[in-house]
């Protein structure tokens, strides 16, 4: 009697915890999301209910407060548990669905007849991926679908969703719907020009095949160059930063390093012969490096290596890549190089009905491939030079795709961003608010702006093609931690006073973090020397250099740096030089000054290495032990 009246109360708790079919339709739904289109969007037609469309669906993490908190203590060096990193089976318990979630939502599908054979999984399961007709879509999400078009790029997408009431506390987000995030690489809009293109894009600056060079055989280098001797500031090459920011002299310890990474989107590509060309000139020693580096392919990215063709000269593709490559390799080698290739954005016309739109949401895709490889994958460093402005970003996409840097952060990964190349925000873009630049903004990477100079080097700007390096607010997410107190933003604050009073949010994330030279650099691209500005230099500047790091804290067997900023801005701070001179105008207004110490126009300022690894190397750690003894840890 016991037991039946033990299976009868069973079998109602599972009835509750799992709604039956018929709950599920009768459900009421609630709107879950609203997202404007951004004003650069212009709705084309209604999508066409046959075209094909991939939902991705993010349930909530169970403990997505504990996995923020658990990086904050491993990357908090007054922390006893300071670098001690998660691997990939740690991290799944952490970021995997409450109990009971992933059903819930497999019955909701099932009533609009989508199977669990046509559903794919992430590893912790809190990710479902599958693919669907727009009419099915609109059903599943109380929504209606159109095809919008940004220049050359199309999307379809709809300005709000729905789901039943009782599956609101379960999922996050779904993707695409409100998302229109059009990722910009940084330096786009910062090419030295000599023409105009059709694109409102400034020309490159063709230049000669061996200019910044100095007359300094490159392959025979004294290690006691200064930056004088081995700096032209109107055409900066790796040797000027590598003795600038002290790696000159710098040899990688470690027989096998872990790699160092970048990213490519928008159908960008790291081409091999001009990144040798570049290397002959600027690395001899990197030539092979630079015609070897390993390319991985995510959701159909292909790295080029064809010369490109006119469309893609037209549209400055393969800049940036060679741009990220050039440094990384520049500064960085013998660091292995890999480079991640995304599938590019959607078709620059309007398709047919018959045709389905590529509705890729690039950060998601690159994140969640990236997040379920071993361990052994995973680079050190990874350098991202593509961005949007936060406010375009739908909330739920942006925390997010916030919370997949965190849980790199986990692992053991610095995440280095460039922060914008307009200021606190373009002109024509601005009305009264300042504005944010996302992913910068996230409180979990590392955000670098730019420099320009060398004695002193000041706030990057550029008046022939309006580059301004960014630097701000969020608007979304709150003041980390590591950024309160009376050394950084709140003296930074007290010291500006009213400047700009109720423009930004002074409570939220503020960017950048540190700076690095990013302007008129050298650069190969199409067979020929050029000379770019832009954050999209200033990052994988730093990225190099804490790749180095990494290898010398290697070398003493040491844990990577990971999420480098609470370290930054505890004791991290006294390796930069300090950048006091320009401010990051924008919004038709000065901006935000660069003044002593810490700054909203350039962070920290700019890195020192032989400083930089003097106090990393300083750290002294408890042994790593397995999950299993770490139990405690967990309660």
């Amino acid at each position: 009697m016991v037991g039946q009246r033990y299976i009868a109360i069973l079998i109602w708790g599972i009835c509750l915890a799992f709604p039956t079919s018929d709950k599920q339709v009768h459900e009421p739904y609630t709107v879950q999301e609203v997202h404007t289109a951004p004003p650069t969007w212009r709705r084309i037609r209604r999508a066409t209910r046959t075209e094909q469309i991939t939902l991705n669906i993010g349930l909530k993490h169970g403990r997505a407060s504990e996995l923020e908190r658990q990086l904050l203590e491993i990357s908090n060096p007054s922390n006893p548990r300071y670098r001690q990193y998660f691997s990939l089976d740690d991290l799944h318990s952490l970021s995997k669905p409450p109990l009971g979630a992933v059903e819930q939502v497999l019955a909701w599908l099932s009533v609009h007849g989508i199977q669990q054979d046509n559903l794919q999984f992430s590893p912790a399961r809190d990710w479902v991926t599958f693919n669907t007709s727009i009419q099915q879509a609109e059903s599943l999400l109380g929504t209606e679908y159109s095809v919008y078009k940004n220049g050359n790029s199309l999307a379809t997408r709809a300005l709000q969703w729905s789901v039943p009431s009782n599956l609101q506390g379960v999922i996050d987000t779904i993707q695409p719907t409100t998302s229109f995030w059009h990722l910009k690489a940084r330096d786009r809009q910062q090419i030295n020009s000599t023409d105009d293109s059709n694109l409102n894009l400034h020309a490159i600056e063709a230049v000669g095949p061996n200019v910044g060079s100095m007359g300094i055989d490159m392959s025979h280098l004294p290690k006691d160059l200064t930056p004088r001797e081995a700096c032209n500031v109107t055409a900066v090459t790796p040797l000027c930063l590598r003795v600038l920011y002290g790696t000159l002299g710098y040899s990688v310890q470690t027989k096998e390093p872990k790699h160092m990474a970048l990213v490519n989107f928008l159908e960008e590509f790291n081409n091999r012969s001009d990144l040798a060309q570049f290397a002959k000139t600027y690395r001899p020693d990197a030539i092979a490096a630079a015609e070897g580096f390993r390319d991985l392919s995510i959701a159909g990215g292909i790295n080029q290596q064809s010369p490109a063709n006119p469309d893609q000269l037209s549209e400055r593709l393969g800049l940036e890549g060679n741009l990220d490559a050039e440094i990384l390799i520049g500064i960085a080698h013998p660091i292995p190089l890999t480079a991640y290739t995304v599938g590019g954005p959607p078709p620059p016309s309007v398709s047919s009905s018959s045709f389905p739109e590529n509705t890729n949401e690039p950060y998601l895709t690159w994140l969640n491939w990236l997040l379920a490889q071993p361990d052994s994958e995973l680079p050190s460093v990874i350098s991202s030079s593509y961005g949007e402005v936060e406010e375009t970003v739908p909330l739920s996409y942006a925390r997010r795709v916030c919370l997949a840097f965190a849980q790199l952060g986990l692992r053991g990964v610095s995440v280095i961003t460039g922060s914008g190349d307009h200021g606190v925000g373009h002109p024509a873009h601005c009305e009264k608010d300042f504005l944010a630049n996302f992913p910068d903004s996230c409180p979990w990477v590392t955000s670098v702006g730019a420099t320009k100079g060398i004695s002193p080097e000041v706030v990057a700007t550029n008046p022939d093609n309006g580059f301004v390096s960014g630097g701000g607010f969020s608007r979304y997410f709150p003041r980390p931690f590591y950024q309160e107190g009376k050394n950084s933003i709140d003296r930074y604050l007290a010291e500006i006073g009213s400047l700009h009073e109720k423009r930004f949010d002074p409570s939220g994330r503020a960017f950048p973090d540190v700076a690095a030279q990013g302007y008129r650099y050298v650069t190969v691209w199409n067979g020929t020397t050029r000379l770019v500005d832009g954050t999209s230099a200033s990052a994988p500047t730093f990225a190099s250099i804490i790749a180095l790091l990494n290898d010398a804290l290697a070398a003493e067997g040491q844990p990577a740096m990971g999420f480098l900023n609470p370290w930054l801005y505890e004791e991290g701070w006294r390796a930069f030089t300090d950048v006091t001179e320009g401010s990051n105008e924008g919004c038709n207004t000065t901006g935000f000054p660069a003044i002593e110490g810490w700054d909203v126009a350039s962070g920290w300022g700019t890195p020192s290495f032989p400083r930089l690894k003097e106090l990393a190397l300083r750290r002294r750690f408890r042994l790593q032990l397995p999950w299993y003894l770490r139990w405690k840890e967990w309660w």
